[in-house]
């Protein structure tokens, strides 16, 4: 998620939800690791290839993982709504 959109997000989380409540502050619905990984190796000439979980140590369950999150409900309720380039769009400003 671009930085202004969280930035919108967390002021109306201030002025208008109820303590104790959380909320998901995605833009992107669904991005894959493996996209993400593709774009960014795109971008900078470098080859992407899958490697074994064991490579990122204790990480690597969180990047074998895609761990899909929505916004829905965040927006329904606090009226947020993502405008800025999403998570791949930026990422394809890369500049090597």
């Amino acid at each position: 998620m671009h930085a202004l959109d969280a930035a919108v997000l967390f002021r109306l989380a201030l002025e208008a939800a109820p303590p104790g409540t959380a909320w998901h502050a995605v833009a992107d619905e669904g991005d894959a690791v493996r996209d993400i990984a593709e774009v960014i190796g795109r971008r900078l000439g470098v080859p992407v290839q899958q490697v074994p979980e064991e490579t990122f140590g204790p990480l690597g369950p969180i990047f074998a993982t895609d761990q899909p999150s929505t916004s829905t409900y965040t927006q329904a309720e606090l009226g947020w709504k993502p405008t800025h380039p999403s998570l791949l769009e930026d990422l394809e400003n890369i500049r090597p």
